[in-house]
């Protein structure tokens, strides 16, 4: 998206997005020469979204190549520039890439070799290049860029791992969340209000109040953007990740998987689509359950019908001139109606599957809370009788778990049980990995927190009218998002109102005030408030659909912005916790 479209909402996220994309070019500026940039493939993506191959070429960038393992493609410029995620497997590969390029001579140019980390350096990366021998052979650099937009009122720090590796210890996620935050407000200006809940999110907040303390009261002297912050942590949350999303952006996500705002559709060949609320039409198909997609295309298209009928009836030259007028917008209009048309019809032929049924009906049956314990048949008809693919039934076990706070002894024993014979011993560390998330746990009695907040918060309604919908139930049909009833819960009553609630959620609930300058309290009180919901662990599209429609409401008086650590689906949020085992190479 151009900078005056992300611009286009009440936050300027297209002048994050400009910050970012000026580091990258003066980085590349600092080299002196041609340049060849080797990418991870992680951040190809991300990097795309701020800078596109156009404006790179204008800074000497001859060539860009994946990076792979073995020998780099033939290499005729003064500079290989790695770009890459400070991880060790991408060290060893870099390490490698190099000693071929010395070990064969090049191309008898000398190349110098440079690294940027991004979005820091990293001393253990930094040590595992010493051990391969090829520090001295590198220029290393950091790239400071945490945020990526991905839309006017979305954005995403592409760290799809994040939940997994605060799970297992690591705080790196932690420490890029608040930095992140840190550098928006750095150019959004600085929030007056900070709420939070869970233990992730305090430890974000608490790393943020020491980064303020160490620039020594140094703040950006902008008017403020944003009024108020909310920190959630995933972990609060364990239940809306886990249902399939029914909005047409979320199935699309479900069944292709969108990356950087772009979905790769199956074909002949495969075909690449970007996701924007450019798109007028796409902008008004997201949002929607998808049972009111294919009422929506319809009356698009009889709309561009009679559109056209309309140069018959042309009476005279200036009408005609009109509609001629008329014709590059509804040129436009007929493509955009036909990609999502297709888009629509694939997302149906998966719903129309042997196994996406009976899967949907028995999570909102979890959900309604029926049955107790009395899923184990089903779920063994969905493995023994469909196609259902693992991470699907994990999914079901998980959500079942998370709605009644744990398993009994004997009903975990068998599903672990169900698992391995059905999917093999190999997933032994996966259910354990689920355990320790959280996610598949043994009940230690007493009744399930999500008992007393689906009535406190009203998180199951009934005969939700999903063609015009009048609550964010629509984008589970039956379920709202657990999360996004406490930010709604936030605006009225007030959390202070719902202690009793939030105790019963795990991590810590908390709040504060920041003081704003003089410079930053000149919002007209007839305007909507603006909140940035930033979510620790990742967020589900059909929670982003969920804050979009409370935004877009008659009597909103609030807008909201949402920022993550990724933007998940209950599969990759499953399979970013998995891990299988692999016998031993003897």
């Amino acid at each position: 998206m151009a900078k005056s479209q992300l611009n286009a909402g009440r936050v300027q996220v297209g002048d994050l997005r400009e910050v970012a994309r000026l580091d990258l070019l003066d980085l590349l500026d600092r080299m002196t020469g041609t340049k060849v940039l080797v990418w991870d493939s992680a951040l190809t993506g991300p990097l795309g979204l701020i800078a596109e191959y156009q404006h790179l070429k204008e800074h000497d960038v001859v060539k860009m190549h994946p990076l792979e393992r073995g020998a780099l493609p033939p290499v005729s410029a003064d500079n290989v520039v790695f770009l890459s995620r400070p991880e060790l497997a991408n060290m060893d590969t870099i390490a490698e890439n190099i000693r071929q390029e010395e070990r064969g001579g090049g191309s008898g140019v000398r190349t110098e070799f440079h690294i940027v980390f991004v979005p820091r350096k990293s001393l253990l990366c930094e040590k595992r290049l010493v051990e391969c021998g090829v520090l001295g052979s590198l220029t290393c650099y950091s790239l400071p860029v945490y945020l990526f937009p991905l839309d006017t009122d979305l954005l995403s720090m592409e760290l799809p791992s994040a939940y997994r590796d605060v799970v297992r210890g690591d705080p790196t996620a932690l420490h890029h969340a608040a930095t992140a935050l840190t550098r928006l407000q750095a150019v959004t200006g600085t929030i007056p209000k900070i709420f939070g809940k869970g233990a992730a999110a305090a430890q974000v907040f608490d790393l943020m109040t020491r980064q303020k303390r160490e620039a020594c009261g140094r703040t950006a002297q902008v008017r403020s953007q944003i009024d108020t912050l909310v920190i959630l942590d995933r972990a609060v949350d364990l239940v809306s990740p886990l249902p399939i999303q029914l909005t047409y952006e979320g199935l699309i996500d479900e069944m292709f998987g969108v990356q950087c705002a772009t979905v790769r559709l199956p074909g002949e060949p495969p075909r690449e689509i970007r996701l924007s609320s450019a798109e007028e039409l796409y902008a008004e198909l997201r949002g929607l359950n998808f049972n009111a997609v294919g009422p929506s295309l319809a009356r698009k298209a009889r709309g561009l019908a009679v559109q056209e009928g309309e140069r018959h009836e042309a009476r005279n030259v200036r009408e005609l001139k009109q509609f001629v007028d008329k014709l590059p917008g509804m040129q436009a209009a007929k493509a955009s109606l036909a990609t999502h048309t297709t888009v629509a019809e694939l997302v149906k032929e998966r719903i129309d599957g042997e196994e996406f049924r009976p899967a949907l009906e028995l999570e909102q049956f979890i959900l309604e809370g029926g049955a107790g314990d009395g899923y184990l048949e089903l779920v063994e008809d969905l493995v023994l009788g469909t196609n259902t693919a693992l991470p699907r039934v994990l999914r079901l076990i998980c959500l079942q778990s998370v709605v009644n706070s744990g398993l009994k002894p004997r009903v975990l024993e068998q599903y672990r049980r169900l698992v391995l014979q059905g999917f093999g011993y190999g997933h032994l560390l996966t259910l354990d990995r689920l355990a320790e998330a959280g996610l598949l746990t043994q009940a230690s009695g007493g009744r399930p927190a999500y008992t007393i907040l689906r009535k406190r918060l009203s998180l199951i309604l009934d005969n939700v009218d999903e063609q015009c919908p009048a609550d964010i139930a629509y984008v589970h049909s039956v379920y709202a998002p657990l999360s996004v009833r406490l930010v709604q819960q936030l605006e009225r009553p007030g959390w202070r109102n719902l202690r009793d609630v939030l105790d019963l959620l795990p991590g810590p609930s908390f709040e504060d005030t920041q003081q704003v300058g003089p410079e930053g309290r000149a919002r007209p009180a007839t305007q909507p408030r603006v909140v940035l919901v930033f979510y620790v662990g990742g967020v589900t599209m059909a929670e982003v659909a969920a804050l979009r429609f409370l935004s877009q409401q008659e009597d909103a008086t609030t807008e909201y912005l949402v920022a993550t650590t990724g933007v998940i689906t209950g599969e990759t949020f499953i399979n970013s916790l998995s891990s299988s085992l692999e016998a031993p190479a003897f």
